[in-house]
């Protein structure tokens, strides 16, 4: 059974940093993506980065583009996102996504992925 597991969520401050986890079972996207996704009340869920697993190249929202860093971790089995300069309309459940499909760059759109995690909070206060 593959699971997506997201950790690091909570509320920061404005100008905060805060490092998202997304830990995976079940499955080795060893040639596929992982990828990170959010959702803010009443608006459609986004995309905000991925990286591909084999090369290592990396897609970002503009919106978090210079503030917002993705990496993997192979022996893990695991990919982080690094979220510096915090905003408040950053605050969404953030959604850990994984394609088990070759990829050389990763996706951007929600229909490349394959599995998910069920969410974790991020909240930033003005």
């Amino acid at each position: 059974q593959v699971q997506l597991v997201e950790s690091g969520g909570g509320l920061v401050q404005a100008g905060g940093s805060l490092r998202l986890s997304c830990a995976a079972s079940g499955i080795t996207f060893s040639s596929g993506s992982m990828g990170w996704f959010r959702q803010a009340p009443g608006k459609e869920r986004e995309f905000v980065a991925a990286i591909s697993w084999n090369f290592g190249a990396t897609s970002y929202s503009d919106s978090v583009k210079g503030r917002f860093s993705i990496s993997r971790d192979n022996a893990q089995n695991a990919v982080y996102l690094q979220m510096d300069s915090l905003r408040p309309e950053d605050t969404a459940v953030y959604y850990c996504a994984g394609s088990s499909r070759f990829t050389v760059v990763p996706g951007t759109k929600q229909e490349a992925y394959n599995f998910w995690g069920q969410g974790t909070q991020v909240t930033v206060s003005s």
